[in-house]
This record gives structure tokens, sequence and C-alpha cells, in this order.
């Protein structure tokens, strides 16, 4: 599996809602750690090691200066 980097979510606009809408009463804590549940539950659909680790060198704060 390579990563798919052009946009493939459905809804996209839909899937933010409803993030932002389980997140909407939490403290910034707890959404923190719904946020890092969340990536392990992704990754864990992704399963290839070597594509986590590129997205985690794509989602990391030098992607921001590129």
């Amino acid at each position: 599996m390579s990563l798919i980097l052009t946009p493939n979510i459905e809804n996209p606009d839909d899937f933010y809602q409803a993030l932002t809408d389980a997140q909407r009463d939490l403290s910034e804590d707890e959404a923190n750690d719904m946020n890092a549940r969340l990536v392990l539950i992704l990754a864990n659909q992704v399963g290839n090691l070597e594509d986590l680790k590129k997205a985690i060198e794509l989602a990391g704060p030098q992607a921001l200066h590129k």
C-alpha cells in the first residue's frame, strides 16, 4: 500500500463536522487524547509501517516549511 496524497475522503465537510462535533465539549487535554486514539485507530487501518513512517514525515513540523 502506498499513501494516497490526493483528496480521498468521502464528504470531507461532513467528516470535519463529525470530528469537531465530537470534540466540542471536551477540554483541550481530552481532545488531544481523543486525537491520539483516533490516530492509533487509523494507523491500525493502514497497517504498513513504511506508509505510517512516511505519513509521520509528511505531517511533521518540517512539512510546514516546504
